[in-house]
């Protein structure tokens, strides 16, 4: 049976691949092929497209990709959340200078990433200078092949950019023909805030936008997916062309700093600001208000991913936190875990070395709304891991297999074709990537085979280390990364490149 990622009923069909590409599709059974692989029972779809995924630092080393290309992944993004090199073309030659990899890969240039160039981590607006400097690393960034502009304005320092600013940034990369996609500024207590500041930038900036792995957190904040949705529905109405991605969990993951206020970040300083007793109290007295908004004071639901601690400050926890809630670290203590507690321990940790965290703060109704939205797609936020090392985040492991085996096939929140179409033709059109993201004629043979009836994630929370299941064939340019459910070590991947990039 045949996805073919346009969202149209599975048809039953052959596929033909000759030099990468996919040449028929129909009945070719009289034909002769060198290779033929009987995939009776299962679907074959165009190859997933992970629009938002954390693979930079390790995609030299690790070039077969396995946690992404076992559930069906074709081609990663990144330069995700603001964060990119500001080299993107001397990035891509190291890349393609170390041997190919097994995917496909492409990037945005980070928002962040130049104005941490430009103006440091400090908490003011840019100078008229500082902007054409910037603005100037963005049309380089998308000449280089940056498919457009990122920004992580929930981080540092892009939490400390103003939105004109962005909207001037969006403008050059919208020249080149680039989209806007972003971690919005806040997606709890102001998330429709957000959502509307999201809109305005691409109003204003006659840009695309995507709102990326958007979500609503915070116990109190359950529900306002309805709200969000109105509103990407009437700016759609207004002529603004807002997406947006998602990935299916009720759990983030990012850095755990995120949860000090960033004021207290500013300039590198909160080392000296929590050396002032009235200081520390204030910046104690605002992760308070965050841990309860988010989280509702309960300390299990911020669950430690891998931390970066000098031998000294590893004196004080146990040998490997990996895995380990807060919750757990309060145990091993013997102290109740107090909201002040929570406070103290977060700094604790922040000051003897970063760490990675997951936090559990959303709510099922919310993430299965937005998966009905027409205007979604599915993106992981996954990081590219190496198998058994820290405890991260399962979406690297287990979002595409999900979304089929639990959201259309179990719980029938959406169609199996339509779930196809969310991870294939929608973010390749959102990419301009005319030539991949359905299975016909013309188009390159990025390909996932999936048993319709078995694809299933198996990574956990406690036990994220465990690829998925029933897909056991992924081709890339026409030549297998998965066959017969095992990596095969070949390394088709090409680097693709945006609009901008003048000999695409």
């Amino acid at each position: 049976m045949v996805v073919d990622g346009t969202g149209a009923p599975a048809f039953t069909a052959d596929v033909a691949v000759l030099d990468q590409v996919i040449v028929e599709v129909g009945d070719l059974s009289g034909r002769s092929a060198t290779d033929r692989i009987d995939v009776t029972g299962h679907y074959v779809a165009p190859g997933f497209i992970d629009i938002h995924t954390h693979s930079i630092g390790l995609i030299r080393e690790e070039r077969d990709a396995d946690n992404f290309v076992r559930q069906g992944v074709t081609t990663l993004m990144e330069g995700n959340d603001g964060n990119s090199p500001l080299d993107l073309g001397g990035f891509y030659d190291s890349l393609s200078a170390g041997g190919p990899v097994a995917p496909n890969f492409g990037m945005f240039v980070g928002h962040g990433s130049i104005r941490s160039e430009v103006i440091g981590n400090e908490d003011r607006a840019a100078t008229p200078d500082e902007l054409d400097r910037m603005r100037a690393y963005v049309a380089t960034g998308m000449e280089e092949g940056a498919f457009g502009l990122s920004t992580g304005l929930f981080y540092l320092p892009g939490s400390f950019a103003e939105t004109s600013e962005v909207i001037e940034l969006a403008k050059v990369a919208a020249a080149a023909g680039g989209m806007y996609i972003s971690h919005m500024r806040n997606e709890d207590v102001n998330v429709l805030q957000s959502v509307k500041e999201t809109i305005r930038i691409g109003r204003e900036a006659g840009i695309p936008v995507q709102m990326t792995h958007h979500k609503v957190g915070g116990h109190r904040n359950f529900g306002r997916s309805v709200e969000s949705l109105e509103l990407i529905a009437a700016a759609r109405a207004e002529g603004v062309d807002i997406t947006f991605d998602q990935y299916p969990y009720t759990a983030s993951s990012t850095g755990l700093s995120s949860v000090i206020p960033r004021w207290a970040q500013a300039g590198g300083q909160l080392a000296d600001r929590l050396s002032d007793p009235a200081t520390r109290r204030r910046v104690v007295d605002d992760i308070e208000a965050f841990v309860e908004m988010r989280f509702a004071d309960d300390p299990s639901k911020i669950q430690l991913v891998s931390c970066s601690f000098d031998e000294e400050s590893a004196a004080a926890f146990p040998d490997d936190l990996s895995g380990w809630t807060l919750a757990d670290i309060f145990t091993a203590r013997d102290v109740p875990g107090t909201p002040a507690q929570i406070a103290d321990l977060i700094l604790e940790i922040d000051a003897a070395g970063r760490c990675g965290a997951i936090f559990h703060a959303f709510d099922e109704e919310d993430v299965e709304r937005f998966m009905q939205s027409e205007f979604g797609m599915i993106g992981s936020d996954g990081r590219l891991s190496r198998f058994g090392e820290a405890s991260p985040h399962p979406r690297g492991y287990g979002t595409f297999a999900r979304v089929l085996g639990v959201y259309a096939r179990e719980r029938g929140v959406i169609t199996m074709e339509e779930g196809v179409r969310r991870m294939t033709s929608a973010p390749a059109d959102r990419l301009g990537l005319s030539d991949r993201g359905r299975v016909s004629p013309g188009m390159v043979a990025d390909l996932t085979v999936f048993d319709p009836e078995t694809v299933a994630d198996r990574a956990t929370f406690d036990d994220p280390h465990q690829y998925a299941v029933g897909i056991p064939h992924v081709f890339v340019g026409g030549i297998a990364v998965v066959r017969d459910s095992e990596v095969t070590g070949m390394r088709p991947g090409v680097v693709l490149r945006g609009p901008g990039y003048p000999h695409r």
